[in-house]
């Protein structure tokens, strides 16, 4: 028989109930069920959570699995689904990919313990959503200019050419920097609060382009439309730049304060 245990999706406010309904038939990481876990004296404050097998989420396997994109592409969207669903209908502190307790005894007792502070920064966090900004320097090549001298050999001609897209380059970061100064200028008269993740690389890395400026913002729902609008102006104009601004999220990169720890699994 799999031994099963419990993989925590978020915390959320369930005040009128409904969650449940929203979750009904909304498969999590597995294609396992969604359920609600609740403490016994005060049911407003609920974690998310399906059963998955232990041996995929014990230290061990993850270990492992988290060097398989394809298997941590699929958890991390069955994840970011189930915390979609609930942030539709309420405020949502989403947790860690891979969050995992023993049991749903021992989520019971973690949201027990940490209730009041759930419920604080839930409250601090509704009507508003997370924005992502990210600025990239994308390649610019030099214009090519004829040369005045025929005799030029082609090693000198490879040089010349190498030493003007080299400027150019440089004028690039330049403009991202000015960019950068400008676009968090605006983004922070909407934002109530601000958090610089690292600048993506590698495979994390979505369309051409270096990853130079990688910020999450809280922004108040009525304030959404005009953030993005104004934070793309003020991205502008600036040669070899480019700014993207992504959104509505749940609060991902906000929730941390009142985050619990999962319960850490002894590999077999």
């Amino acid at each position: 028989m799999t031994e099963l245990i419990s993989y925590a999706y978020a915390v959320a406010r369930d005040a009128d109930g409904s969650l449940e309904a929203e979750l009904s038939g909304l498969p999590g990481v597995a294609d396992a069920p969604v359920r609600l876990v609740r403490t016994g004296d005060d049911g407003d404050v609920v974690v998310a959570v399906s059963a998955v097998p232990a041996a995929d989420f014990d230290e061990r396997a993850l270990r492992s699995h988290l060097e398989d994109l394809d298997w941590l592409e699929e958890v991390a969207r069955a994840h970011h689904r189930v915390i979609e669903a609930l942030a539709a209908r309420s405020t949502v502190l989403p947790l860690r990919l891979a969050t995992v307790y023993v049991d749903d005894e021992s989520v019971r007792l973690m949201l027990a313990d940490r209730r009041q502070a759930f419920a604080d920064r839930l409250t601090e966090l509704a009507a508003q959503t997370e924005w992502g900004v990210k600025i990239y320097v994308e390649a610019t090549e030099a214009p090519e200019e004829p040369s005045a001298d025929q005799d030029v050999s082609p090693g000198r001609a490879y040089l010349s050419r190498r030493r003007a897209q080299r400027h150019a380059r440089q004028d690039a970061y330049r403009h991202a920097e000015e960019a950068a100064r400008r676009v968090e200028e605006t983004a922070r008269t909407y934002a109530v609060d601000q958090v610089r993740h690292r600048a993506q690389q590698g495979e994390l890395a979505q369309g051409p382009g270096e990853n130079v400026v990688n910020d999450a913002y809280l922004v108040p729902q009525q304030d959404a439309e005009d953030f993005r609008a104004d934070v793309l102006r003020a991205g502008d104009g600036f040669p070899g730049v480019r700014v993207e601004v992504t959104g509505p999220w749940a609060p991902y990169s906000f929730a941390v304060p009142a985050e619990a720890e999962p319960v850490r699994r002894a590999a077999p």
